[in-house]
């Protein structure tokens, strides 16, 4: 056991509540990552020299397509949860599957909505899909920092027993401290990944479509994997062979899709200002 089991902060997971309605943490951080996300990629889509002549959205462009991002990712994660995780639950109470403000929603479902939405939004516009995904793969990271603070405010999807000194004791897990994984997600998928596609941004990334898409895709990938070490599986769907975890199953497509389109985007000459490059 540990000689140090830090307390963990009971937060009520309503903000406020007002009768029968309620605004909650869980709803707020989707609100926060999707605000932010917007505002950081019309600064990006605005900065020409992240560019140097490879075709971009447009600022009225980014603000038609944050609906599109909003709706697949909202009902892409629920139906990702609905049928990767709790398919048998929601067939039997399929009155929940639209309660998405008690929780539960899947990432690989809403990148996956996110990427129908994509591909909607690209063929309308006549846009580069390899564009939009590098600009999604940039700002993705915002929200999935919020959404792993907002499962640590819940006290939800939280780690295995651990003797380390930061380990917590999480309502509803038993008298075991356990890691925080919640945390450990949001650094690693969150800010460390955010730091990371900013730099090859900074670096030129735009000028070669596909490339800081690529970087994010295999970058999550290889940190929710390390997560889930940390993390308890759901309990309805425990481990696999080899002690594979489904997060660890989901990933290992995003990372082969992540070294694809890094080999793809390293493939071909950058853009330049007198040679655009970039896919319609």
């Amino acid at each position: 056991m540990p000689t140090l089991v830090l307390p963990f902060p009971a937060i009520d997971p309503v903000l406020i509540e007002f009768g029968p309605f309620a605004i909650r943490w869980y709803a707020l951080a989707y609100v926060a990552g999707l605000l932010l996300g917007w505002y950081y990629m019309r600064r990006l889509v605005s900065a020409d020299g992240l560019w140097r002549g490879t075709p971009h959205p447009s600022l009225l462009q980014v603000d038609d397509f944050v609906v599109y991002a909003t709706l697949g990712t909202i009902l892409g994660g629920r139906i990702g949860y609905v049928l990767f995780y709790s398919p048998d639950y929601y067939l039997s109470n399929p009155a929940e599957i639209l309660q998405v403000w008690t929780g539960g929603m899947s990432f690989h479902g809403g990148f996956l909505g996110v990427v129908a939405a994509m591909i909607v939004f690209a063929w309308r516009h006549k846009l580069s899909l390899w564009t939009l995904f590098d600009l999604a793969g940039t700002v993705a990271p915002i929200g999935l920092f919020f959404g792993r603070i907002a499962n640590f405010i819940n006290g939800e999807l939280w780690g295995r027993p651990s003797d380390v000194p930061w380990a917590m004791v999480f309502p509803g897990a038993g008298p075991e401290p356990r890691h925080p994984s919640q945390l450990y997600e949001a650094a690693l998928e969150g800010v460390l990944l955010f730091v990371v596609t900013a730099l090859v941004v900074r670096a030129g990334g735009y000028r070669r479509p596909g490339l800081v898409a690529g970087v994010f895709a295999l970058g999550y990938g290889i940190a929710r994997s390390v997560s889930e070490l940390y993390r308890v599986p759901d309990a309805h769907i425990g481990y696999f062979q080899f002690g594979l975890t489904m997060g660890i199953i989901l990933s290992l497509p995003m990372i082969a899709a992540g070294l694809f389109a890094i080999a793809r985007a390293l493939s071909r000459p950058p853009a330049t200002e007198t040679e655009p490059a970039g896919d319609a």
